[in-house]
């Protein structure tokens, strides 16, 4: 959830539960503010790892989840009065907190920093067999193979990269941080052109969510209709291979008789 946008409508499963230990006394002021360090940290974790909200994935990170908590033992020792972001005490409040989020949305949900595209996609619910409009060409393309071959596509580092960037692009367009997409609109052009091996002079319109981000959506057209004027290509050439093998069959049989 992103706490601010989206909208409570029910108890999920699954949280994070924070108990923190210091070995110094707290005071109540202290006690407070390690609450408020403990969820900073907490937060940068999540935005770090790129965790996005459950509600609106394709929009938003996730700020928490909706019953996440947190407790403060008081301890015992010296004194503290303050535990916030300018203390030691609230740095080391953040850092154990920050790498704990870390380690626990890895060991419970597998995600890591470096997971891969497919991932990141499935994780705003972003399905390339799903998102892709039914394919209309005189090639008879089917739309598993072209799905597969986008799949191969982004096994590639280079075209993964262009997907992941595109992700952190969309999210800062979204908040208003990006207004021109001039030339990212160009790259996209010369992503769908390197992935073709000549330049495409008219992009098709492939993805069929209307709903999609429109940076994400820009950056998957460009690969999409890199790999369809590549598979076209490809299947233009087997037809015609084909073909010829039937001309040269016919040739011999009519030699023959």
């Amino acid at each position: 959830v992103r706490m601010s946008e989206d909208e409570g409508k029910f108890y999920e499963p699954g949280t994070i539960n924070i108990i923190l230990l210091p070995n110094m006394k707290l005071t109540p002021r202290a006690m407070a503010r390690a609450i408020i360090s403990a969820t900073e940290a907490k937060t940068a974790a999540l935005q770090d790892l790129d965790i996005r909200s459950s509600y609106s994935s394709q929009i938003h990170q996730a700020t928490g989840t909706g019953t996440d908590n947190i407790i403060v033992i008081q301890g015992t020792g010296i004194p503290i009065d303050n535990a916030g972001g300018h203390s030691k005490m609230g740095e080391l409040i953040a850092k154990v907190v920050y790498e704990g989020v870390k380690e626990a949305i890895r060991k419970q949900n597998g995600l890591i920093a470096d997971r891969h595209v497919f991932q990141r996609l499935k994780e705003r619910n972003v399905s390339i067999y799903g998102g892709i409009s039914e394919i209309k060409c005189a090639c008879c393309l089917k739309k598993r193979d072209f799905v597969g071959a986008v799949e191969e596509i982004l096994l590639d580092p280079r075209y993964a990269s262009f997907i992941e960037s595109a992700l952190v692009l969309s999210d800062d367009y979204e908040k208003g941080l990006i207004k021109d997409l001039s030339a990212y609109r160009l790259w996209c052009k010369m992503i769908a052109g390197d992935i073709a091996g000549k330049k495409i002079e008219k992009m098709r319109e492939f993805v069929g969510l209307d709903n999609m981000p429109v940076v994400l959506k820009m950056a998957l057209t460009a690969v999409l209709n890199g790999v369809y004027h590549t598979v076209k290509v490809r299947s233009y050439e087997k037809s015609f291979n084909i073909n010829n093998g039937f001309d040269a069959l016919a040739v011999s049989f009519d030699h023959h008789s």
